[in-house]
């Protein structure tokens, strides 16, 4: 079973609510001190002040114990200092005879002022000790809402739930069981995060809380023999844990003394539905959090249902032209090869040569879509220097497109980046390769220079360029710009619409992006822009090859 150690599992005594610390302070004795200090004032100014002038001393002690004693209690001591005020300083002294009706009626306006003084204060402590509860209570809903919104994984903050209902209890044993991810179909303890060491009874109650979504306890109509409240974690589609808090009787007697009340049950009640709406505000973060990851897994497997379905479009399209096109030319090689001069075979030879390597630039290029595509991808990441990945893509294309005019350029003292080589050197055979083929018949520019935290691969052309309308479809995968359309239409060889969105893929899968630029003369510039990222050492001094 899964147990997570909490700093509030018990609390201590000083850990207790503010609220009730302000209802148990101060100490009754304040109370049996102010009558006290009020009977020697009153002794002390005897023969110095007349009797109404006494009178008040009695009614300001009353208004000041009321403060710190329990509703029966100041009635009493006000009516028993009503009666030691009659014997003491009310003639015939020393006894509760009354011989004028002023006095009479002076000893019962203390009382009944004593009395209403004592009511009311006893009321505005109760009160104040109210609305004191309330603000806390809104202050830790507060603090675990703006919690669980800074989080994408509301477990985080489990323990501040668990530390809330502990203070809020007085450091009792509060017991939490938490959903992961998924109820089980039976109880198994592995499914679940506690908080706290449960006994078998309270397990049992607290699985069968979050099965039924349901609380339990006193004043709840469920179980109302238990000890303690059962309360659900709920969110909208059910419950995703359960806290156990404690009901003995010596909590009960804590909190009707602390409010002077001696037995009230609207209090428990007001804190069982605190408790609960703490519980129901986490309850329903997990839900949203749960919501949020299946959502997510639903986005990736629809996006990869989504790739493999244009995958297998593409290869289906795109791979039938070179294959009737080889296919063609091996039929006539092997039915006509007698027939057919030696400069004729040499073309179908060639034709096929061609074709096979179109087919594997392109299943290079839909692989590696594919590749990128998927969630999760890790790149073979090292450092390298401008020089070696621009000297390495001019070798390459000069190798395949020996007809191809080239120029390249590196800005000196560029930094070392951190990439994948292999994934740059695609990324640049594919800009290459389509410069060269729409760019006309000016030199195709490779540049590679450094901007503000970036470094630039820029492969640039002076051809026919890109309409403003497609400057951003292009590089989605399968569109094919008009100038690849119209050159189908002459009868010429079109592209698949795959290595712009495998560029434009490995340029975000290093952090960057891949934009297209219109040249202020005419043609095109795709620039590659990657983040530089952490401190790189210093590139090694080769010679651009």
């Amino acid at each position: 079973m899964a147990r997570v150690p909490s700093e509030a599992s018990v609390a201590p005594a000083a850990a207790q609510p503010h609220g009730l610390r302000l209802l148990m302070r101060p100490h009754p004795a304040w109370g049996l001190l102010i009558w006290g200090l009020a009977a020697g004032l009153m002794a002390w100014l005897d023969g110095h002040v007349d009797l109404a002038g006494l009178a008040m001393l009695p009614v300001l002690a009353a208004a000041l114990a009321a403060l710190c004693l329990p509703l029966g209690v100041s009635l009493a001591l006000s009516a028993l200092a009503v009666l030691a005020f009659n014997w003491w300083f009310v003639p015939p002294r020393g006894s509760f005879q009354v011989d004028l009706r002023h006095h009479a009626l002076l000893l019962g306006a203390m009382l009944l002022v004593n009395w209403i003084v004592t009511w009311l204060m006893v009321a505005q402590r109760r009160l104040a000790a109210q609305l004191a509860r309330q603000a806390r209570h809104a202050h830790q809903l507060r603090e675990l809402g703006e919690a669980l919104r800074a989080v994408d994984d509301p477990l985080e903050h489990a323990g501040l739930l668990f530390s809330h209902l502990a203070r809020e209890f007085q450091g009792a044993p509060v017991l939490m069981l938490l959903q992961q991810p998924k109820l089980p179909a039976t109880d198994l303890p592995e499914a679940v995060r506690w908080f706290g060491e449960p006994d078998d009874d309270t397990r049992v109650g607290l699985w069968l809380c979050l099965r039924q979504s349901r609380a339990m306890g006193p004043g709840t109509g469920r179980h109302e023999e238990l000890r303690q409240w059962l309360l659900p974690l709920r969110g909208r589609h059910g419950a995703r844990g359960a806290v156990s808090l404690p009901l003995d009787e010596n909590w009960l007697n804590a909190l009707a003394q602390a409010v002077g009340t001696g037995d009230s049950p609207a209090l428990p009640e007001a804190m069982r539905a605190h408790a609960q709406a703490l519980c129901d505000q986490m309850g329903a973060a997990l839900e949203h959090a749960q919501a949020a990851r299946l959502t997510t897994q639903a986005r990736q497997l629809a996006q990869e249902h989504a790739t493999r379905n244009a995958l297998l479009a593409a290869i289906s399209h795109d791979y039938r032209t070179p294959l009737a096109t080889m296919l063609g030319a091996a039929s006539s090689l092997q039915d006509q090869g007698d027939r057919l001069s030696a400069a004729q075979r040499r073309t179908l030879l060639a034709t096929v040569i061609d074709e096979i390597g179109r087919l594997g630039e392109l299943t290079e290029n839909t692989l590696q879509l594919a590749r990128l595509s998927s969630p999760g991808v890790q790149l073979r990441l090292d450092w390298e220097s401008a020089e070696d990945i621009v000297g390495a893509a001019m070798r390459r294309a000069g190798q395949r497109h020996p007809q191809g005019a080239l120029r390249a350029r590196v800005e000196p003292g560029l930094p070392l980046l951190r990439c994948d080589a292999l994934l740059l050197a695609q990324l640049l055979d594919n800009l290459i390769a389509n410069a060269l083929k729409y760019g006309g018949d000016s030199p195709v520019e490779l540049l590679a220079r450094a901007q503000p935290g970036h470094w630039v691969l820029a492969v640039r052309d002076r051809g026919p360029g890109v309409p403003p309308e497609w400057r951003q479809r292009i590089f989605d995968v399968f569109q094919r710009g008009p100038v690849d359309l119209a050159a189908t239409e002459r009868g010429g060889r079109s592209g698949a619409g795959v290595g712009l969105a495998v560029c434009r893929a490995i340029a975000e899968a290093h952090g960057g992006m891949l934009r297209l630029r219109a040249r202020g003369h005419g043609g095109s510039s795709f620039e590659c822009w990657l983040p530089l990222g952490e401190a790189a050492p210093e590139p090694a001094k080769e010679a651009t090859a």
